[in-house]
């Protein structure tokens, strides 16, 4: 059987991963990053044809570590939510505006004013943030309509890549979601926000199922790539249901804890009848036909454990966090009255709040640096089981949650997820989640799966990592609610203290 091919398009670099179906393991992954420009304080920008060039490398470099170019089918994984111009000769007509972009803060209220919150999050599955698609384009339609007056269509940003293989133009259902004016039940664009907004509909791009082929490989394309022309190309998705593939979240019942630079949970769901939603997350169409999402996030999860290294001047990032984590393992559980909040850069999930901030409640002359240490990845632990409550109050309960990012690769903070949320950690030994998905999506789309079932089945093993220490659980639930309540006691003096 021959390969697939997964491009996973992040934030900061491009990943080609060449997937084996016989073997049942990635065979080569490639990876090359590429710069952000942030051009004024509140900008986020990158040039949309250094993801290509970077993209034609990278899978060059995966196929000669291979030693193999029998690529089958082609599909992607790409950061969501930013906004991408073309014109008529399909070349960018700006650089992209990217999800991390804040210009368009106050568009989020225009958008959402007319219609109001509770009504929007109907429609949308989530109240709009800035950087998605559609307040940015809001912003461009007040701030430069020569931008929109030039384009021929508006792209998420692995579409324009896909684009560049294939010619086609379009998206899939989550991107879609992700741009905060999609109909998510409806699977349309959100015509009355769109209508009320006054935002070019010609330009929105029509939306497909991920697995679905949507063009083949061109020639010229195939020649830059060093690969046949003619391959499949599927329309891909978003990072987030990508990595939920490769771990098999595709079904309800299930939902994974990921700790990377932020938090994420991610829950599958398959509603009877009416979407329910909460404003306090996201609720997104999955890459899987009549199932969605539900994504609750929080902004500092392993960046608060960084914070802490870099505060205290630990330089050696391998030894430094190994020791940080080896002097919180020492500490009894509690930190002996000391409780750490996570908001180090605001947060989303519960209190969507750019002004929350950071704190250290109970500190003493008494704690040391393991204290604080086990402070943080305990006050991490609590934003996370904070953000899978939001979730679970949606979609209900889950017997077990699969652990993913680099944060729950260490054994402690593994340990003590499972110990706060009372429930078993079960991990797969698969790497490259996001890529590996898109490759699966691939395979769907041509045949080599079934469904997505069908690869789950025929590719992933669980592996039960950490069970919950029922001794630890009534300090935990108390520590817990101590947690919950401070954020309200301290929310307007967060505000002042931040200026707002």
């Amino acid at each position: 059987m021959t390969l697939l091919l997964g491009i996973d398009l992040g934030t900061t670099n491009v990943k080609a991963v060449l997937y084996d179906p016989d073997a049942r393991q990635v065979l080569a992954v490639a990876g090359e990053e590429y710069p952000l420009h942030k051009p004024q304080t509140d900008r986020a920008e990158q040039n949309p044809d250094d993801w290509w060039q970077v993209t034609v490398r990278v899978v060059r470099w995966a196929l000669a570590q291979a030693g193999r170019d029998d690529v089958a089918a082609i599909g992607f994984s790409g950061q969501m939510h930013g906004t991408t111009l073309i014109d008529a000769d399909g070349r960018p007509v700006r650089p992209a505006i990217i999800w991390a972009d804040q210009r368009s803060a106050e568009q989020v209220h225009q958008l959402v004013e007319p219609i109001g919150a509770e009504a929007y999050t109907r429609i949308a599955g989530t109240l709009p943030a800035a950087g998605f698609m559609g307040p940015t384009l809001l912003w461009l339609r007040q701030h430069e309509p020569q931008s929109l007056e030039r384009a021929r269509a508006v792209l998420f940003p692995k579409d324009y890549v896909r684009f560049k293989m294939t010619g086609t133009i379009g998206t899939d259902f989550s991107d879609a979601a992700g741009s905060g004016i999609y109909n998510v039940q409806g699977h349309a664009w959100a015509r009355n926000v769109v209508t009320a907004a006054e935002l070019p509909e010609g330009l929105l791009p029509g939306a497909s199922l991920a697995s679905e082929i949507v063009g083949e490989l061109k020639q010229d394309a195939a020649e830059a790539l060093g690969l046949r022309a003619g391959i499949p190309v599927v329309a891909g998705c978003g990072d987030q249901p990508a990595q939920a593939i490769a771990n098999g979240l595709i079904a309800p019942g299930m939902a994974s804890v990921s700790i990377g630079s932020g938090g994420q949970v991610f829950i599958p769901i398959r509603p009877d009848g009416e979407l329910k939603t909460d404003e306090r997350c996201h609720v997104f169409n999955h890459a899987i036909p009549d199932m969605f999402f539900i994504l609750s996030a929080i902004l500092s999860a392993g960046l608060s454990l960084r914070w802490l290294r870099d505060v205290l001047q630990m330089s050696d990032e391998d030894v430094s966090y190994t020791m940080l984590n080896q002097e919180a393992a020492q500490i009894a559980p509690g930190a002996d009255g000391l409780i750490f909040q996570p908001y180090l850069y605001g947060e989303r999930t519960p209190h969507m709040d750019a002004y929350a901030r950071g704190s250290l409640i109970g500190l003493s002359y008494y704690h040391t640096r393991g204290h604080l240490a086990r402070a943080v990845m305990e006050g991490v632990a609590f934003a996370m089981r904070h953000a899978l409550e939001v979730g679970l109050s949606l979609s209900g309960p889950v017997d077990w949650v699969v652990g993913a990012g680099g944060g729950m690769q260490a054994p402690f903070m593994r340990q003590l997820v499972s110990d706060v949320l009372g429930l078993p950690v079960k991990m797969t030994p698969m790497t490259e989640h996001a890529g590996v998905g898109a490759a699966w999506l691939a395979g769907i789309g041509v045949g080599v799966y079934r469904d997505a079932a069908d690869a789950r089945e025929r590719n992933l093993v669980y592996e039960t990592m950490a069970e919950p220490d029922s001794a630890k659980r009534a300090l935990y639930d108390e520590r817990f609610e101590q947690f919950k309540a401070l954020y309200p006691l301290l929310r307007d003096e967060f505000h002042r203290l931040s200026g707002h």
